[in-house]
């Protein structure tokens, strides 16, 4: 069975939303304090576990922490979890934003517990999908989310919420029938449901039933939506535009990550040779996804939807990373899962900030904020700079070797123009994020902004976390890159590296 460990990381927080829905009725305060202790508890154990991880060059490749059991026996399905150095960075980052989220929301006040439930609840289904290492197990995770995911856009969003939601759930689903169709066809020619076994077992038996590339474009699809992939980002904006605060912190920080993890887990280390055959479409989506993304936010006048819109740039340099299928792009492409959770997460706590205490999201009408707000002019400066990839921060070492990588890649033709294609979204990038600094902050001020309450006590400890980590990881990325490496390194010995 294992230690236990991921098992009580994984269902703390479900079961603290079981608690708040069914036991602590509407006493508000301890619905608050339960749900911070449910989702604390799980981060100190992921923290534990990452400073317990073995990194020996052994252990490349090696599943730890593993807890399998026989689940469903006519199936052969388990209820198998475990780490990789690939899985537990993000199981990490998960548990890290989901304490966050509930910090976050402690000025919620409607319907505070079906709100802190839903959260939980979806805190449990993202480190579900990071952990699972049978595919039905994974499978069953993704889909959890999308139940908590449109209720707490549709009840306690903004604007357009109950369009947003549905619009969420619809793609979602989308993307999930032809990810299902994969798994079987996957299932029912190898006859397992383990993610080692099918790996280690090639491509030879997969053929069988249909066309590897067949069953790799399923599984692409599911995950390209959930990224997402240009042409399938419409629905991102929406969602991030009209979600709480909070809600929005966990979709930008781990749960548009699970399509990059998805492709790199099942992907890339199922169908390597499939995965180079179509890496150069790949790239070019990549590439679409990072300029179009970059210049479609500098149209935005809504405060989150500009922040919505780069992330779909951003998540272009994971794809880049990716499928240019070099070891060095592909440990780039996870640090950019990590860091942009960590950059674009406190990004929307302080515009969920600023909103809250404005009463003002459009950004012509905003000007002047820092004399009213210098700790979160502050700390909102530092976010900014960080997306647009100043040394010393997160942002930096993880756009650096997406770019150092796939510049180097020699698996994908002419990559080296791409990838200057896409150093320029960068650019774009700087413009942006300075323009945006300028427009709300230090610009003329503005009198009907006169006695704007800046940060309080809670809202600078969680400020500060944000900022810990972007300073940690971008001053020593080794923290987290030289554990990725043995998740990484694996993967590039199947693509021939």
């Amino acid at each position: 069975m294992g230690s236990g460990y991921l098992t009580t990381i994984l269902f703390l927080p479900a079961a603290g939303a079981v608690l708040i829905a069914f036991v602590l009725s509407d006493r508000e305060r301890a619905i608050r304090w339960t749900a911070a202790l449910f989702t604390f508890v799980p981060f100190a154990l992921s923290v534990i576990l990452f400073a317990l991880f073995n990194r020996s060059p052994e252990a490349a490749g090696l599943i730890q922490f593993e807890e399998k059991v026989l689940w469903i026996a006519p199936i052969n399905a388990h209820y198998h979890l475990g780490v990789d150095g690939l899985s537990l960075p993000m199981v990490v980052l998960t548990a890290f934003l989901g304490f966050l989220a509930v910090l976050i929301s402690w000025k919620i006040n409607l319907r505070v517990r079906e709100y802190f439930a839903w959260l939980l609840l979806l805190e449990t289904s993202i480190l579900g999908v990071f952990l699972s290492l049978d595919l039905l197990l994974f499978f069953i995770m993704w889909e959890i989310e999308v139940i908590p995911m449109y209720f707490l856009i549709n009840i306690w969003g903004a604007g357009r919420k109950e369009y947003s939601a549905i619009k969420y759930v619809l793609y979602t689903l989308f993307g999930s029938a032809f990810m299902l169709a994969g798994i079987l066809s996957l299932y029912f020619t190898t006859g397992s449901l383990s993610m080692l076994e099918i790996g280690n077992q090639g491509l030879g038996m997969v053929q069988s039933i249909m066309p590897a590339a067949a069953i790799f474009f399923l599984l692409l699809i599911g995950f390209a939506i959930k990224l997402p992939v240009f042409p399938f980002h419409t629905w991102l904006p929406d969602a991030h535009t009209d979600a709480p605060t909070a809600v929005s912190v966990m979709l930008a920080g781990v749960l548009i990550k699970m399509g990059g993890y998805g492709m790199i887990r099942l992907c890339v280390t199922m169908f390597p040779s499939v995965a180079q055959q179509f890496a150069v479409l790949l790239v070019i989506l990549a590439i679409i996804g990072v300029l179009y993304g970059a210049a479609v936010t500098l149209r935005q006048t809504d405060f989150k939807r500009l922040i919505a819109y780069s992330s779909i740039s951003h998540m272009g340099y994971v794809l880049l990373g990716i499928f240019a299928l070099g070891k060095v792009s592909l440990v780039g492409a996870a640090l950019q899962m990590f860091s942009h959770g960590v950059v674009t997460g406190l990004l929307f706590a302080m515009v969920g900030l600023i909103i809250h205490n404005t009463h003002e999201r459009d950004l012509r009408k905003l000007g002047g904020l820092a004399r009213q707000v210098p700790v979160i002019t502050v700390v909102f400066s530092i976010a900014g700079l960080a997306s647009l990839g100043l040394p010393s921060t997160s942002g930096f070492a993880a756009e650096f070797l997406v770019f150092v990588g796939s510049f180097s890649s020699t698996t994908v033709p002419w990559i080296q123009g791409y990838t200057i294609l896409g150093v320029l979204g960068v650019v774009v990038t700087a413009g942006y994020i300075l323009w945006m600094l300028q427009r709300v902050f230090y610009g003329p001020p503005l009198e009907q902004y006169n006695g704007t309450a800046d940060a309080d006590t809670l809202e600078k400890v969680y400020m500060f976390a944000f900022i810990a980590v972007i300073m940690l990881v971008g001053i020593y990325p080794a923290i987290i890159t030289d554990v990725f490496k043995l998740g990484i390194s694996p993967i590039v010995g199947l693509l021939g590296g």
